[in-house]
């Protein structure tokens, strides 16, 4: 890869990144101890293609404009690691045993796991990797498909920006299924 980093401004990545997250938790109605998924392709960040063009700077552009914001609501992360750990997640172990999620071995590396999951793995307090989350809203930073992770109903939210850096942004949050039929009353959510 041609240094690519030097054509994107990593500081604006980080500001696009807690404008995205903050904008998401505000259409989210997330409350303290929810998690938030997050799945980063920092190549498609830099310009490059997924899986192709890893930058541990730009991974760490993006944790550097949403961890503060996460931490200062009590929003669990959940990083998406890439499909060569089968899309594991990196979690703080207090979360993973609040939710009752198994830990898995494996240690994420900029190729096998990738620079956001392994910036992930460096920055949080007591890292595990579990296989699987349920999260109530999520960013797919770069095309990494994070629905896997998403409790079952999903629903776009559309922010004032769809891209960090070179990569195109979609986010989504969650919502209880509708039971019942024509007589159902529903709570607004």
């Amino acid at each position: 890869m041609e240094n690519r980093e030097q054509t994107v401004d990593l500081a604006a990545v980080t500001a696009q990144a807690r404008q995205a997250v903050t904008e998401l938790l505000s259409a989210a109605h997330l409350r303290p101890g929810d998690i938030l998924v997050i799945g980063c392709s920092s190549s498609e960040i830099v310009g490059g293609h997924i899986g192709k063009d890893s930058s541990m700077d730009a991974a760490c552009a993006v944790l550097d404009g949403v961890l503060p914001v996460l931490r200062a609501q009590k929003i669990a992360l959940a990083a998406q690691c890439c499909e060569h750990l089968n899309r594991a997640i990196v979690i703080e172990r207090e979360t993973a045993e609040r939710y009752g999620y198994e830990q898995v071995n494996a240690v994420p590396q900029p190729h096998a796991g990738g620079s956001w999951a392994t910036n992930c793995w460096r920055a949080f307090r007591d890292p595990v990797l579990v296989e699987e989350v349920r999260a109530s809203a999520g960013m797919d930073i770069g095309g990494t498909l994070i629905g896997m992770h998403l409790k079952r109903v999903a629903v776009p939210v559309r922010l004032s920006l769809n891209q960090i850096g070179r990569a195109w942004l979609i986010c989504a949050r969650t919502r209880p299924p509708y039971i019942g039929g024509s007589r159902a009353v529903y709570e607004e959510m």
